[in-house]
């Protein structure tokens, strides 16, 4: 019971405070990155705080808009600028590496076939239809292998080859079929990664997001034969979060750097299939959500829910918050809606 109450709470705070305050605070006109933020009005923004600190698993919360900080506050835990498990937003920053290697012809596009790139990894006698896999069915969830998160998680991390596990895993859908949300299919994106570049993870993340965005991204762990986990378990603060949040928002770019093509956040932001759970749309390791008609559903918190856009009229915001082990590690980008 204690649990459903908290849950209640958890939406009552997103519903009446950060998301209704924001919106009607946002101008009557499209923002774009060259208009200067207006700030939160002080007593709505303490308000927001206050109903914050009643989540006793949230530590911090960090709200920007348009790269100015409105609020950050750290209620219980580590600062703001130490990292943390961010569990699946992992997912999201791996997909990102995926499409700076594609904008580098690391790979060939989101069409490329995996199967070929991880040949000495495919089980004995596997399905042929593995072979029709590709890097953008990975993406969106679609590869069409039975999941390994859920039920199934522990015997897979438990195994001793997470790669050829989650490779060898019965089909249950075509790929490019429904979504089936499985936490190795990032984990298979990390292990192409690692291949192509003849780089770990780690490496490849430190130089193409950590170094131009000025951002601390320590080692995390890594599969038995030494491949960063893809997925989950990545570290970062919730600084740094913001820092890879509005990067997006402002088309890849940074201090006037292109990090990552914009051409690829178009991409990542088309809904390409729907969660079978909640009913929202997946792009490519985002889930993508519309605020036109409900403006009252602009930021919505979920139980382990990462890698969120959510697409508004008006607006354009980041919101993080960082909780306990058993809440939530969240990465919210609100954008304005075509």
């Amino acid at each position: 019971m204690k649990n459903s109450l908290l849950t209640i709470d958890r939406r009552a705070f997103l519903l009446t405070s950060v998301a209704g305050a924001a919106y009607a605070l946002a101008p009557q006109r499209a923002l774009s990155q060259s208009v200067p933020a207006a700030s939160f009005d002080p007593a709505a923004a303490s308000d927001i705080v206050q109903l914050a600190s009643l989540l006793p698993a949230l530590h911090t919360m960090i709200v920007s808009r348009q790269g100015t900080v409105q609020i950050e506050r750290t209620f219980r835990g580590p600062p703001a600028d130490r990292p943390v498990n961010v569990k699946s937003v992992s997912k999201t920053i791996i997909a990102t590496l995926v499409g700076i290697a594609i904008d580098r012809k690391i790979f060939d596009g989101l069409d490329q076939p995996i199967a070929p790139l991880l040949q000495d990894r495919i089980p004995r006698n596997a399905d042929p239809r593995l072979q029709r896999v590709t890097i953008g069915n990975l993406l969106s969830m679609q590869s069409g292998l039975d999941r390994t998160s859920g039920q199934n998680y522990g015997r897979w991390v438990e195994s001793n080859d997470w790669v050829r596990y989650a490779l060898s895993r019965e089909f249950v859908d075509e790929p490019g079929g429904r979504m089936l949300y499985s936490t190795g299919n990032s984990h298979l994106l990390s292990a192409l990664l690692t291949a192509k570049t003849r780089r770990s993870t780690l490496q490849n993340a430190r130089d193409w997001l950590g170094k131009p965005l000025d951002i601390s991204i320590p080692p995390w762990p890594r599969d038995p034969q030494g491949i960063y986990f893809g997925g989950n378990d990545m570290l970062l603060s919730p600084r740094a979060m913001q820092a890879f949040g509005e990067m997006f928002l402002n088309s890849g770019q940074s201090d006037g750097r292109q990090i990552v093509p914009k051409a690829w956040i178009t991409e990542s932001w088309k809904p390409r299939t729907s969660s079978p759970f909640t009913g929202d749309s997946y792009g490519l390791g985002w889930f993508v959500s519309s605020a036109r008609r409900r403006p009252t559903n602009l930021l919505r918190l979920g139980l382990w829910r990462a890698d969120d856009l959510c697409g508004a009229p008006r607006f354009s915001c980041c919101c993080h918050d960082i909780g306990s082990r058993r809440a939530f590690r969240t990465l919210r980008l609100c954008a304005p809606a075509a």
